[in-house]
């Protein structure tokens, strides 16, 4: 069974883990834990653990049991007081945290209560902030809320302390048939995981083949104006050359949703293939899109089935790794 690696966040991430979880492979999900906002930020500050909203929603997204159940983990408490605010999912995982003594420990016993398919784990163990700063090295801002609000202002990411990464997570990462970055906040969900020592040497030595899939939409605040090659460069910057290929959806969106992203000051992301070459990747053009509530959003069953299609060819031409190790 192939062994997929994926890295991202948010909705994006959880569209591609429904899509994918439906072919016979081996996934692994690794989530960031810097998330500082709403209940999880509470959580951090009040228990001093790692963030554990994104890695609630990426359970529920990957979960196998009744609807009641989930509706039950996306629960949150609306009456004034302590726990205002809170969904359930992440008061368990905080819980778990004390009783099974580790995050990545918590959130193995949660995969199997809702039986998922799967491996997920934290990026790390550690409860850590994100810290953007101006290219002067004169400003900076603390926190992933203050790191999404200042984009603009800044030039160059990393967390407020040393970052530790199992030996799982990067063995995972050694072992894997396809690495995949997920669509998700750019800034806030996909840059991160380049900032924890020891995950870019790993996709260095790695042997896969690794995949990023654009973003549907720029996002106000982060990367308005950004093509599909600017979100590459952003990545490059970071963590050096980490892509072989980029899918990017050649799907015209309807002009609903062009008008109703467009009143938040969002736009499609433009695909400007012959740059995304220049930076040494391979663009690959599909339409993997779709509209879910009339949001435009990535169809998971479309985005899976390209990402498995476009492995299979290329593993047999052998065409990846240019410019890497």
């Amino acid at each position: 069974m192939k062994k997929i690696v994926v890295f991202g966040g948010g909705t994006g991430l959880s569209c591609l883990l429904e899509g994918l979880t439906k072919f016979p492979v081996d996934v692994t999900t690794v989530i960031a834990v810097s998330d500082n906002g709403s209940s999880t930020g509470v959580l951090r500050k009040e228990l001093d653990i790692p963030a554990v909203g994104d890695i609630g929603k990426v359970l529920i997204s990957m979960a196998n049991v009744d609807d009641e159940f989930l509706d039950l983990l996306r629960y949150r408490f609306a009456k004034d007081g302590s726990l205002h605010n809170h969904p359930v999912r992440n008061i368990m995982l905080a819980a778990l945290i004390d009783m099974k003594g580790s995050l990545t420990e918590a959130t193995r016993y949660m995969c199997k209560i809702l039986k998922i398919k799967g491996t997920v784990l934290p990026l790390t163990e550690d409860s850590v902030d994100l810290v953007g700063e101006n290219s002067a090295h004169e400003q900076a801002f603390f926190g992933e809320e203050a790191v999404s609000a200042n984009v603009r202002n800044i030039a160059r990411l990393s967390y407020d302390r040393d970052v530790h990464v199992s030996l799982e997570v990067v063995s995972k990462i050694m072992e894997a048939d396809l690495i995949i970055f997920s669509p998700g906040s750019l800034y806030t969900s996909i840059l991160p995981h380049l900032l924890a020592e020891g995950i870019v040497d790993a996709m260095m030595e790695s042997k896969a083949p690794s995949m990023y899939v654009s973003n549907l939409v720029t996002q106000p605040g982060e990367t308005e104006n950004y093509t599909a090659s600017d979100h590459i460069r952003a990545v490059f910057a970071h963590g050096g050359k980490l892509f072989d290929y980029c899918l990017v959806n050649d799907a015209p969106a309807e002009p609903t949703a062009l008008e109703r992203y467009g009143r938040k000051g969002a736009e499609p992301v433009a695909v400007d293939a012959p740059e995304i070459e220049k930076l040494g990747v391979i663009p690959v053009l599909a339409n993997v899109a779709g509209y879910d509530n009339s949001y435009y959003r990535h169809n998971p069953w479309l985005l899976a089935a390209e990402l498995i299609r476009l492995y299979g060819e290329k593993s047999q031409t052998r065409v990846y790794k240019t410019g890497r190790k």
